[in-house]
This record gives structure tokens, C-alpha cells and sequence, in this order.
């Protein structure tokens, strides 16, 4: 049997390959974003567009994981991922084009975000069948431990590189990380065959019929429905990194500090996804998903004091320490309660959902910043994710307790 520790998951060659991939690429998209930020916002002066910019990161991942995710149940899940990230890598190389025009970048931007929906529903099928038993929720939060130090590297130094260098550069850089992610997949991921389809219609009418059919699976599934909702009602709480950087110059503070800031989530979410698992036992984690998600949104409340940026950074971070573990729980458990012929439908719809809900945040939010200031923007959110999330919370426990099916309840309440 495997090691009690999280390194244990490291023994598997697979998922090995699999973390340094998705590493590489995190670690790009980081810089990318904080590239964009500046770049954005030093053009216009509006953290409306600010925010514009950082949500179609966001928001064309929900028409991805609709539309494209199910690729992942039809054709090799490797090649599936190896495809996305070679297109990603040479569309955010063109996105480096100096004085590209704004409509054009969003553009560029809005491709890239689309080609990610299938890439993330390959990636997260292909977990359950690398890490078996136990091993698969390990494997979940060192991903989690390990994917939010390369945002916090990147955030933190893509601020400084950003500044000594130019946003041009930034987006080659997370060009490279594509085609590297792509390049490590293919030498070190088993090519395993594409899941069995039943037969039936054609490909488009298939598609359709199988997301409908998902959607509507998702939604008269008590527990996963409640899953969903909470892990979507995140979104409130990626308000403060699209607004790192009119947050940082209301502070009359520089490039540097907009990374410091946007950093400040990533190291919570190091930390909340290392004590979560560590300390608390796992017939535990279930039951404190929803008080989890409500107390993020407080330390987001207070910065309604406008603080400075110290204090900001320490606030972001235990709101993304608070966050990750309770969503770190749901991902877990909706996973292990979904079959794997139409898992990676599934969790493209789910994932592309918690994304285009941060985008839609993001966009609620910049209003708001444009129209007040951005302390106040960030103050908004935390109070509307804590109150969503009450209800959702809510819900999670009557589903919870009331749910019939033996594997979702092992799946939430399994012994060390």
C-alpha cells in the first residue's frame, strides 16, 4: 500500500508527468495575466477594462466546457490535451504581437480561453484512472498545493518582470509553457484508447444529446447539484486578483505590488489546501464545506477599511485559504460521484461553470470598482459570496444528509 503522506502520489510515474505539465503552464498563465493587467489597464486607465481583460480569462471556458469538453470522452484524452496546448501555445504568441489592437487581443484571448474547456476535462478524467483509491484525493491537493505556488511565483515575479521587461515578453513566456506542457505529455502519459461511446446519431447530434443529457444529470443529482453550486459561488472570491491592479494605484502603488497582490490568493490556497488535508480528518471535510465557503468571504468584507497593501495581501490570502479547502472537497466528491463514460463531460461542464462564474464576478465587480473605487468593489463581493454562499450551504447539507447513494457517501466521509 502507498504511503500515508501526500508524497506518496509522486511514486506513480503518470502522475509525475501529468503535475510538471500542468506546472509549466500554470506558472505561464500567471505571468500572462499580470502581463495583461498592466498592459490593459496602462492603455485605458479604466479598471472596468481591467476587468474586462482578466474576465475573458474567464468567460468563454463556459461555451468550452458546453461545446468542447465532451472531446474528451470521445477521442484519446493525451492527444486531446497534447492538441489544446500546441494551438494555445501559438495563438499567445500571437497575442504578443506589439500594438496589437485591443479587439484584437481580446479576440486571440477569448480562442486560447475556449481551447483550455477540453485540455481541463482530458486532464481531470485521465486523474481517477492514474491514482487509484485514496491516492486520488492526495493527488488532489498536491495539485492544488502545487498549481497555486506556481501562481503565487508567477504573480509575484510577474510583477517585477513585467516592469524591468515589457508585457510582450510575459506572453512568450506562457507561450513556451504550452508547447513544454505539450512535449512532457506526449513523452511521459500512456496512450490510452478514447472511452467507449455507445452507438447512436452522428457526432453534433451525439454532443448535443450527451451534454443535455449531463446538464440535466447534474441538476436532478441532489448532492452534485449543491457540489456545483458551491464550487461555482468561488467566482466572488477571484474578484480581488482582476482588480490587483486599479487597487494597487488607488494605493498609488506600482507594477510590483500588483503581483504582491495577486499573489496573495495563491499563497492562501497553498496553505488552505495543505492544512485541510493534513489536519483535518477526512469523515470531517464534507460537513465543514459550507461554513468554509461562507467565512471566505469575510477577510473580503473588511477591506472596506482600505487597508494598505500589507494588510490586503493578508486579508486575500486567508479568504484563499478558506476557499480552496472547501473547494478542493467538492471537486473530490463530485468526481467520485460521477461515472467514468461521461466523466469528462462532466467535469468540463462543472470546471467551465466555476470559470465563467469568476468571469461574470469579474465583470460585476469592475462595474462596481469604476463606479465607486475598487476597495469597495472587493468589499461587495466577499459580502454577496458569504450570503450566496449561506444558501448554498445550506442546500449541501440536506443533500448530504438525505443523499440514498452509498459510493457519494463514501465519497464524502472516508476513513484515513
Amino acid at each position: 500500500m502507498a504511503g500515508s503522506g501526500l508524497g506518496a502520489v509522486f511514486r506513480v510515474p503518470e502522475f509525475r508527468v501529468l503535475w510538471a505539465a500542468e506546472l509549466f503552464s500554470i506558472a505561464g498563465d500567471q505571468l500572462a495575466r499580470v502581463a495583461l493587467a498592466v498592459l490593459v489597464y496602462g492603455r485605458t486607465g479604466s479598471a472596468l477594462w481591467a476587468a474586462v481583460a482578466y474576465a475573458l480569462t474567464f468567460l468563454p471556458a463556459l461555451l468550452g466546457g458546453v461545446l468542447l469538453s465532451g472531446l474528451a470522452d470521445r477521442f484519446r484524452r493525451r492527444e486531446v490535451m497534447i492538441v489544446s496546448d500546441v494551438a494555445r501555445a501559438v495563438l499567445v504568441a500571437v497575442m504578443a504581437i506589439p500594438d496589437l489592437p485591443l479587439w484584437a487581443l481580446c479576440a486571440v484571448l477569448v480562442l486560447v480561453v475556449l481551447l483550455g474547456s477540453p485540455h481541463t476535462a482530458a486532464q481531470g478524467a485521465l486523474y481517477p484512472e492514474v491514482l487509484p483509491g485514496e491516492l486520488y484525493e492526495r493527488g488532489l491537493a498536491v495539485r492544488q498545493i502545487t498549481s497555486q505556488t506556481a501562481q503565487l511565483v508567477g504573480f509575484a515575479t510577474g510583477g517585477l518582470l513585467v516592469a524591468a521587461l515589457s508585457p510582450a515578453v510575459a506572453l512568450l513566456g506562457n507561450a513556451v509553457s504550452f508547447a513544454l506542457s505539450a512535449v512532457v505529455v506526449r513523452i511521459g502519459v500512456a496512450d490510452r484508447p478514447a472511452p467507449v461511446q455507445a452507438p447512436g446519431p452522428g457526432p453534433v447530434t451525439s454532443e448535443l444529446r450527451g451534454i443535455t443529457a449531463g446538464l440535466v444529470e447534474i441538476a436532478t443529482d441532489r448532492p452534485r447539484r449543491a457540489l456545483v453550486l458551491l464550487a461555482w459561488l468561488v467566482g466572488w472570491y477571484v474578484v480581488p486578483e482582476a482588480l490587483a491592479a486599479p487597487y494597487a494605484d488607488h494605493l498609488g502603488a506600482g507594477p510590483a505590488a500588483v503581483g504582491l497582490l495577486m499573489a496573495a490568493d495563491p499563497l492562501g490556497s497553498v496553505l488552505g489546501a495543505w492544512l485541510f488535508v493534513r489536519f483535518v480528518p477526512a469523515a470531517t471535510r464534507a460537513r465543514l464545506v459550507g461554513l468554509m465557503a461562507v467565512a471566505a468571504g469575510v477577510p473580503l468584507a473588511l477591506c472596506i477599511l482600505r487597508p494598505g497593501v500589507p494588510l490586503t495581501v493578508l486579508l486575500w490570502a486567508v479568504s484563499g485559504m478558506l476557499s480552496t479547502a472547501y473547494l478542493l472537497q467538492t471537486q473530490a466528491s463530485f468526481v467520485r460521484a460521477t461515472p467514468d463514460g461521461g466523466r469528462g463531460r462532466a467535469i468540463g461542464v462543472a470546471a467551465s461553470g466555476i470559470i465563467a462564474a469568476q468571469g461574470a464576478a469579474v465583470l460585476l465587480g469592475g462595474l462596481l470598482a469604476d463606479a465607486t473605487d475598487p476597495a469597495t468593489a472587493v468589499a461587495a463581493a466577499g459580502v454577496l459570496g458569504a450570503v450566496l454562499s449561506a444558501g448554498g450551504a445550506v442546500a449541501w447539507h440536506r443533500a448530504n444528509s438525505t443523499a440514498p447513494s452509498p459510493q457519494f457517501r463514501w465519497a464524502g466521509a472516508r476513513s484515513r
